[in-house]
């Protein structure tokens, strides 16, 4: 089992900055892809962005590439989302997940076996 806690989301002006950071506990957290998804009222869970067991490879969803960055601490257990330049269509719910390691960077959901609660980002016009 992995349990997964996300923090640092909130209120911000549009064309501003927010870091979110999910952190693990209850596994080894290296022998995980990790992944972030966001979940906006009405709409469907959909992928953000996803980082390699080692920080190696990384992928992007195309609405979010060249203003979102996915890093990870393995020593810290933490996985973190830098995201710039936000946009009201940024407004969802966060949440981080974990994957077994073998699916590397993958953007599907089922592939993903743990989640956090999520976290509120909220992006003002």
């Amino acid at each position: 089992q992995v349990q997964l806690v996300e923090s640092g989301g909130g209120l911000v002006q549009a064309g501003g900055s927010l870091r979110l950071s999910c952190t693990a506990s209850g596994h080894t957290f290296s022998s995980y892809t990790m992944g972030w998804f966001r979940q906006a009222p009405g709409k469907e869970r959909e992928f953000v962005a996803a980082i390699s067991w080692n920080g190696g490879t990384t992928s992007y969803a195309d609405s979010v590439k060249g203003r979102f960055t996915i890093s990870r601490d393995n020593a810290k257990n933490t996985v973190y989302l830098q995201m710039n330049s936000l946009k009201p269509e940024d407004t969802a719910v966060y949440c981080c997940a974990a994957a077994p390691a073998y699916y590397s960077v993958s953007a599907r959901r089922d592939d993903y076996h743990y989640w956090g609660q999520g976290t509120q980002v909220t992006v003002s016009s």
